[in-house]
């Protein structure tokens, strides 16, 4: 099993109701991809609620195999999951392991 962990960083915003709204977005499109592509076993989308911290938000998704990630990784509906997410990041951070 492979488990996929991203946290993202996103630019600022001209109030806390935009980014709000579009942290709203981002984590229902990511969290609408476990119904569309079968290579994804779980998926956990979360937005930061700890001010002192600098991410957003969280992904963590699992997977049966390396293979069924990279499925994941180019699927098109991911895709364009990953454009509306570049629109607005500042950063991203990520990392893939076995467990």
């Amino acid at each position: 099993m492979i488990k996929h962990v991203v946290l993202f960083k996103l630019k600022p915003f001209e109030t806390e109701s935009a980014k709000s709204a579009k942290m709203d977005q981002i984590r229902m499109a990511l969290l609408n991809l476990k119904n569309i592509i079968s290579e994804i076993d779980t998926m956990e989308v979360g937005i930061n609620a700890n001010p002192k911290e600098a991410f957003d938000i969280v992904l963590i998704s699992t997977h049966r195999s390396w293979a069924d990630l990279a499925v994941y990784d180019q699927h098109p509906v991911h895709v364009n999951v990953k454009k509306i997410i570049k629109e607005v990041l500042d950063s991203r951070s990520a990392a893939d392991f076995e467990f």
